[in-house]
């Protein structure tokens, strides 16, 4: 998982290079995320995310991310249709902030405003503008104050992550997936807070969570777990789509072994 999962050619926006360029939102909206199983989350997302997508843990090199699941098989987003349609109610930021991010210049920690090139929403004649008259214009401020935003939150979630970590309240989850149908997933590589471990913290640490507000997204991260068998039931639905009439399933589940 990287910052810059999604885009193609990354380059810092520039009012010059870029004066005349515009953007046209509506252009095979989602699409660009159809082959993406998951994606970062920040722990301010975690209530709203909860209703509808499993919440784990993972490693991203030295660092442990906070994921939204969004498919069972890799390269497969099951929340994405054929036409760029996005089905959930909710779209994580990381998601939403495309085509534009923030990335870092290797000057001290500085960050800059990128885009994508390659998205097929940037046009010379249809859509918003980014600039008008050499300064932002509001589609562009818009998108610059939610990228802050995003990473002010993002930062604040490294560190809830690294006091799970300092109270070692992650573990593994190994998931075995057994459709009707006689297909087999795995799901491997991911963690998941230790709720027994969780309830034997000595109350200082845990009224910190508490007081922190990290409290509330680890039971969001808990209860999101459950979306799981929805995710599973969505997956077969899936594969009954793309199966002749006479080898299509019901869409359910049968085992889940952890």
């Amino acid at each position: 998982m990287t910052n810059l999962l999604f885009y193609d050619k990354p380059v810092a926006l520039d009012k010059t290079a870029h004066q005349n360029l515009r953007v046209n939102s509506a252009s095979d909206r989602f699409g660009f995320a159809r082959k993406t199983n998951s994606v970062v989350l920040a722990g301010i997302e975690f209530s709203e995310v909860a209703k509808e997508y499993p919440i784990v843990f993972a490693k991203s090199g030295n660092a442990i991310v906070s994921l939204a699941l969004l498919g069972l098989r890799h390269g497969e987003n099951l929340f994405v249709d054929a036409d760029g349609h996005w089905s959930g109610r909710y779209i994580p930021g990381f998601v939403r902030r495309y085509p534009f991010v923030l990335a870092e210049t290797g000057e001290g920690g500085q960050r800059a405003v990128c885009i994508d090139e390659g998205y097929p929403g940037f046009d010379q004649t249809e859509g918003e503008p980014l600039f008008i008259a050499g300064e932002p214009a509001p589609v562009l401020t818009q998108a610059m104050n939610f990228l802050e935003d995003y990473q002010v939150q993002y930062e604040r979630t490294e560190t809830f992550i690294q006091n799970l970590q300092a109270n070692e309240l992650l573990k593994p989850l190994n998931a075995k997936i057994d459709l009707v149908s006689g297909q087999q997933f795995n799901l491997n590589g991911l963690l998941v807070v230790d709720e027994k471990k969780l309830m034997a913290l000595e109350d200082s640490k845990a009224l910190g969570l508490l007081r922190s507000g990290e409290l509330a997204w680890v039971y969001c991260h808990l209860m999101s777990l459950g979306c799981m068998t929805a995710m599973i039931d969505r997956m077969a639905s899936v594969i009954n789509a793309a199966a002749p009439p006479a080898a299509a399933q019901p869409a359910t589940h049968t085992t889940m072994e952890k």
